[in-house]
């Protein structure tokens, strides 16, 4: 679980300067969703340049019209920055471990004997529901989706599945999975800012994340059925013969695979497993591979470009090893960045405040948590602050509605820990789209628990089902159970 150099105020905490009204709040806020829609979907420009500029102008609001100084301004970058520490390392080392997932044969050996195994009829679905089991396992999302998924979006490639509906149902089962695991790092986040038991906070989504997930694979299964018999006469032969004419495969290429997941089982965290998975990797290249050790290592660094004979096989497995990552990070560090400012100056916790005023009810106190994670991970890219800054802010009002701590972690998590895969800005969803290789805006309406994730959390605020809610007289009224 990440480590916090500090604590979100609350907005009563904040200095007087930094107690914004609804105006000031609002203005880096909106600046920004200009500057996005202007710079990337007008425009055309890399988000890096949109994202720069409302850096740009939050730091002016927060020089200008809070009266914070430099030093203040830096620290909120530098906040920022470190809060997403572990996602830009971990970004750097998913780079290279695929790189060298691929010359050592771990994802074309999976891609070989998937091919043999599945069907277009079952792919998605199957896809979805393995990627659950491998994420609830390890408890992590991002691992599961830079290995399976790397090798499932190529499976799904050779069976004639679109890209990005195999890219859906990866991320489906990858994020159903790791909001019921124990060894998730947002799972654990979600409990703690709460205070809430951890399992307490496992069963109070699991319900709930199986209706959701659920839903999806009924889905998956109806694009399947849409999906059958659209494989081209002897193209799963093509493809196998020429991943087994470029690489050497054998039960020896899994070793990689084995190391990483056999280290994330046994409690190790994801980036120790990680850098372990490329020493396998890069050991696996020369032993059984037969390419040298200055020429694993070059792989590494600069990526494969594999030639095969089927340029599909050539396309799926081209990758740019940690040189390749330089476009992604830097799109993370500019978000992390702003949100760093945002949450400096006060923008955020001015928002929360004020948004908090009108919950009236149980029910939209629910709603209104759900949609404050999802808006704090548009404005923060990161998932984490998605979860911190709602559940420290409204922790107070769950309390005064009579709700459990349970139903707190509950709301941040279902909203906050699977949306942040569809904002094409967030480190989340910068990361799935290079990771699989489709981008943001493709998978998107293939990623159905992205959306029913939250929309079922909406259902429990509008009805009241599973809600904790305690009666007048201090006993739990009965719930849908």
């Amino acid at each position: 679980m990440p480590s916090f150099d500090f604590d979100p105020q609350s907005y009563a905490e904040l200095p007087a300067e930094r107690q914004l009204s609804v105006s000031v709040a609002l203005l880096p806020v909106l600046a920004t969703v200009v500057f996005l829609g202007v710079g990337s979907a007008w425009l055309k420009l890399p988000p890096h340049v949109p994202l720069f500029w409302s850096v740009a102008f939050t730091g002016l609001v927060g020089y200008y019209v809070v009266g914070l100084s430099w030093d203040d301004l830096y620290d909120g970058i530098a906040n920022g920055l470190m809060m997403g520490l572990q996602a830009l390392l971990i970004l750097f080392t998913i780079y290279a471990l695929i790189a060298t997932w691929v010359s050592a044969g771990t994802i074309p050996g999976l891609m070989y004997y998937g091919l043999e195994l599945l069907s277009p009829t079952v792919f998605l679905p199957v896809t979805a529901v393995l990627s659950a089991a491998v994420a609830f396992a390890i408890g992590s999302s991002w691992t599961t989706v830079g290995t399976l998924g790397v090798a499932f979006v190529g499976i799904g490639a050779g069976l004639g599945i679109p890209e990005p509906m195999a890219a859906g149902a990866i991320l489906s089962g990858a994020y159903a999975g790791d909001k019921q695991s124990p060894f998730s790092d947002t799972t654990n986040l979600a409990a703690a800012v709460t205070n809430t038991d951890l399992y307490d906070h496992i069963r109070a989504m699991r319900l709930g994340t199986a209706l959701a997930f659920g839903i999806a694979v009924a889905g998956y299964i109806l694009l399947g059925l849409r999906a059958a018999g659209t494989i081209p006469t002897g193209q799963i032969a093509e493809l196998q013969t020429a991943l087994t004419g470029t690489y050497s495969l054998s039960l020896v290429v899994f070793v990689p695979l084995v190391v990483t997941f056999g280290l994330a089982i046994a409690g190790y965290p994801a980036l120790p497993a990680l850098a372990a998975g490329v020493f396998a990797a890069v050991g696996t290249t020369a032993l059984v591979q037969g390419a040298s050790f200055t020429v694993a290592w070059e792989i590494f660094m600069n990526g494969t470009a594999p030639e095969t004979g089927s340029k599909l096989v050539d396309g799926l497995l081209a990758t740019d090893g940690l040189t390749g990552s330089a476009w992604t990070i830097t799109v993370v560090v500019a978000a992390l960045a702003l949100g760093g400012l945002l949450e400096r100056i006060g923008v955020l916790a001015a928002l929360a405040h004020h948004l908090a005023r009108g919950f009236r009810s149980a029910g939209l106190l629910v709603a209104g948590t759900g949609v404050s994670a999802i808006a704090v991970n548009a404005l923060t890219a990161q998932q984490y602050m998605s979860i911190v800054l709602p559940g420290m802010t409204l922790r107070n009002l769950y309390e005064e509605h009579g709700l459990q701590s349970r139903d707190l972690s509950r709301a941040i998590e279902s909203a906050g820990t699977p949306t942040g895969a569809l904002i094409p800005w967030h480190a989340g969803g910068i990361y799935m789209a290079s990771a699989l290789n489709v981008p943001t805006l493709e998978y998107f309406p293939f990623y159905f628990f992205g959306f029913l994730s939250p929309l079922v959390l909406m259902f429990i605020a509008a009805t009241g089902w599973q809600l904790d809610v305690e009666s007048p007289a201090g006993q739990s009224a009965p719930t849908a159970d």
